[in-house]
C-alpha cells in the first residue's frame, strides 16, 4: 500500500486557502457604501468620467457600464470601452453580487470564474445621476455619470469627496468620452 508523503496535506490546505483568497471580498476601512440603495434605479448606463488606471483599462476611452438586474437578485456588467491605439472596441461582462442587505451598496463583481474584485457605491447622488465607487482597495476608484459630461465645480466637488476617502487623487486620471 503507498503511504501519502506528510507534505501534501499542508500543501493542498494552501493551495485551498490562496484559492479561497482570490474569492474573498471586502470593504475597505474608512469607506461606506451607500444605504438606502435601490438596485433597479442604479441599472441603466454610466459613463466613465474619472478612474484610477488599471491594465484592464489601460488607454480605453469612451468607457461605460451598463447595469441589468437579473431575476435572481444578481446584475450583469458589461464593461466597455474604445481602443484608440487598435481602433476597436473592447468588452467584458459579468456578474455582481451583493455582499449582504441589497439597500447596501457593497456588491463583489467577477468577470472570470469564481474570482472576484469589491464594488462598492460609496456615494450617490440622489437623483442616481453621479456615482463614486471603490473596489475592495483604496486602488480602484472610478467617478461614474449618466451623462458624458458634468460641470468642472461638480467634478472637482466628487473627487474632493474621494480623497476624504483616502483616494489618491494624484493616481485619478481623466476618462476622454466623446
Amino acid at each position: 500500500m503507498l503511504k501519502t508523503p506528510t507534505w501534501v496535506l499542508p500543501v493542498a490546505v494552501a493551495a485551498g486557502v490562496l484559492f479561497m483568497s482570490g474569492c474573498a471580498v471586502r470593504v475597505p476601512d474608512n469607506v461606506r457604501p451607500v444605504t438606502n440603495f435601490d438596485v433597479s434605479r442604479y441599472a441603466g448606463t454610466w459613463y466613465e468620467l474619472a478612474r484610477i488606471d488599471h491594465r484592464f483599462e489601460r488607454g480605453l476611452v469612451n468607457t461605460s457600464a451598463q447595469y441589468t438586474l437579473n431575476p435572481d437578485g444578481t446584475v450583469k456588467v458589461v464593461n466597455r470601452g474604445f481602443n484608440p491605439e487598435k481602433n476597436a472596441w473592447k468588452e467584458a461582462t459579468g456578474t455582481a453580487r451583493f455582499l449582504g442587505d441589497p439597500r447596501t451598496a457593497a456588491l463583489k463583481v467577477s468577470f472570470f470564474g469564481p474570482f472576484y474584485g469589491g464594488y462598492n457605491v460609496v456615494r450617490l447622488s440622489d437623483d442616481y445621476q453621479t456615482a463614486l465607487v471603490i473596489g475592495n482597495k483604496l486602488d480602484y476608484f472610478w467617478l461614474l455619470s449618466r451623462k458624458k459630461t458634468i460641470s468642472a465645480a461638480e467634478k472637482q466637488a466628487l473627487l474632493g469627496e474621494a480623497a476624504r476617502m483616502g483616494v489618491d487623487l494624484s493616481q485619478v486620471i481623466d476618462v476622454r468620452q466623446e
